[in-house]
């Protein structure tokens, strides 16, 4: 088997919704492996954000634009030629898709259809990864974890547009590429945690803000379970994934990405991690009335599809990506150098696997 950085040294390499906090590591990762980045995505959505604190907007040929804007993108793709293309871009929070249900599945339906349209229009890609959730399924809040062969239905705008992503990527297959040589998989990650994710309604991101505000921190759904994981365990999934559908197309298809099941917990219990590792007196405490929109309260991934077909596993336990992320969070605050801390999450990583 190729080492993973030598396959992706010199490959055109398109990433879609780069300027977001996965897609911003994606770019970094690649970027350090010696790969030809091109991105395609709306302004970084935070303020901060990773993409500009990282420096990676001088850093690789960045065009920003809307996913919905199908002849933007049909003239990125004619442009770039990529071989291999990684499909992020999405609205991604719950709460948003409930405020813009309209907006939600405007991108994260269409915009997937637009992306597979230009792939298939685009002789020289071979391999696409599109990234969607473990939210796609029709969540019964059972005790055992979800399948690539359950049922798809999520519940609110997010995941239900999520799970018709999954379906059109499925019928683009079956109707345009199956016979083309171009390989499809769609790879189903749970909630992540990390450095430079300053995203609204997110758990981590919220626990920073209280704690730099003095704040204890307010935890809607304590007792919710999620298959929490570092940024860097689905990213090196996407890229393991891309790499062997590239030279063998039997291996594409749909897969989880997830955690160990001891590292499914509670919200709650993830919370007292973070507290733990930021130190400094941080403390938590759920609202007696918390309100909101529905969300599952519980859901756990069967990644055994990945683990014997591609030999995927988790590296890093839920402590230790808690610890890596308050890490970065000092080094940020601290104004040290971002992308030397980057470079060496991601060179601790990937020692842990075979060789890169």
């Amino acid at each position: 088997m190729e080492p993973m950085q030598s396959f992706y040294r010199g490959r055109k390499i398109l990433i879609t919704g780069h300027t977001g906090f996965k897609g911003a590591w994606l770019c970094k990762l690649l970027l350090d492996w010696g790969a030809e980045v091109y991105g395609y995505g709306l302004e970084p959505p935070t303020q901060p954000s990773l993409y500009r604190i990282a420096g990676l907007d001088g850093a690789l040929s960045s065009t920003i634009a809307d996913i919905r804007d199908l002849e933007t993108l049909k003239k990125v793709f004619h442009h770039v030629q990529p071989e291999i293309v990684f499909h992020l871009a999405a609205q991604p929070i719950v709460r948003e898709s409930y405020r813009d249900p309209v907006a939600t599945y405007a991108t994260n339906v269409m915009g997937t259809v637009h992306v597979l349209e230009c792939v298939r229009k685009t002789d020289s890609v071979r391999s696409l990864v599109n990234v969607t959730t473990d939210k796609v399924y029709d969540n019964q809040e059972w005790d055992w974890p979800y399948r690539e062969t359950d049922r798809l239905d999520g519940y609110d705008p997010y995941s239900n547009s999520k799970s018709c992503s999954e379906l059109v990527t499925h019928s683009y297959f079956r109707s345009f590429l199956r016979n083309s040589e171009v390989a499809v998989s769609t790879l189903r990650a749970g909630n992540v945690i990390g450095g430079g994710d300053f995203a609204a309604d997110r758990i981590i991101p919220d626990c920073i803000r209280g704690v730099l505000n003095h704040q204890r921190i307010e935890v809607r759904n304590p007792g919710s379970i999620r298959p929490y994981q570092h940024v860097l365990e689905p990213l090196s999934a996407y890229l393991l994934v891309a790499r062997e559908q590239f030279t063998d197309p039997s291996v594409s298809g749909c897969y989880n990405v997830g955690p160990d099941a001891v590292d499914c917990v509670t919200t709650g219990k993830l919370v007292e991690l973070f507290c733990h590792a930021w130190g400094k007196g941080a403390g938590w405490h759920a609202p007696e009335h918390a309100g909101g929109p529905h969300e599952a309260n519980f859901l756990k991934l069967d990644c055994s599809k990945i683990v014997s077909r591609l030999g995927w596993t988790p590296q890093w336990h839920i402590d230790q990506a808690i610890q890596e992320t308050v890490r970065w969070t000092h080094v940020w605050l601290e104004s040290k150098t971002i992308l030397e801390e980057m470079t060496e999450e991601i060179r601790k990583y990937f020692a842990l696997k075979d060789p890169i």
